[in-house]
């Protein structure tokens, strides 16, 4: 999206809490990725729509979408995966202050690697991927089977900085690696009949897809 667009719409977003704004500032300080104001507001507003009562989150990192997902839908409940221990105490720590225990969940472990463990908490109604970007095809195929259907899927960062639709220069051979796999990604998520798939050119690209039921599947 073009940069003044960008920015003309983050000047529109309603004014955050302090803890939020506050967890906002840590993030950026520390390098530690989270979820674009532009892409998190679209993402809470499909929660509006959706109305989810179980999420899976596959990335925690410091609980920023977990939490505010949790505030935008308080009767739901966030089971989210979080591979870097010590951004899981950071989050636990956070999810601790405002008191959200009881709502927000965390995993710790590969997402790769803990399916098991997280399978027994489903079926989830949304499923929300925003972990490590040259994974997104495996996790998508490891966790879909437990988002229910007419469920959403909503993956982040899939246009990445510009680099798939290259509006912006690849820096590096592994970078250029990782934009192969997100276009491979893009592209076998838009041709699946079991989804309906769109990508919105919002924050760093959101892809949100539902889940068909078989009826749908079978009439085309």
């Amino acid at each position: 999206m073009n940069i003044k667009t960008e920015n003309y719409l983050e000047s529109l977003i309603q004014k955050r809490s302090s803890f939020i704004t506050e967890m906002e500032r840590f993030a950026a300080e520390n390098d530690i990725p989270i979820m674009e104001p532009t892409g998190m507001e679209l993402l809470l507003q499909f929660l509006e729509i959706q109305q989810p009562k179980r999420i899976l989150e596959i990335g925690t990192a410091i609980g920023y979408s977990a939490i505010r997902m949790v505030e935008r839908i308080p009767n739901c409940i966030v089971y989210s995966i979080e591979r870097d221990e010590s951004r899981l105490t950071i989050a636990q720590e956070n999810i601790s202050t405002l008191g959200l225990e009881k709502q927000i969940n965390v995993i710790y472990g590969d997402a790769l690697e803990v399916v098991d463990d997280v399978s027994i908490h489903g079926p989830f109604d949304m499923l929300f991927i925003d972990a490590a970007k040259g994974q997104y095809e495996r996790f998508f195929t490891l966790y879909e089977p437990y988002v229910a259907t007419n469920g959403l899927i909503i993956s982040d960062n899939v246009l990445f900085k510009g680099m798939v639709t290259g509006e912006m220069d690849i820096p590096s051979k592994n970078t250029k690696g990782l934009v192969t796999k997100l276009r491979a990604f893009n592209e076998e998520q838009m041709a699946d009949k079991r989804f309906s798939t769109m990508i919105y050119p919002v924050g760093d690209g959101v892809m949100v897809s539902r889940k068909k039921n078989m009826d749908e599947i079978g009439g085309e």
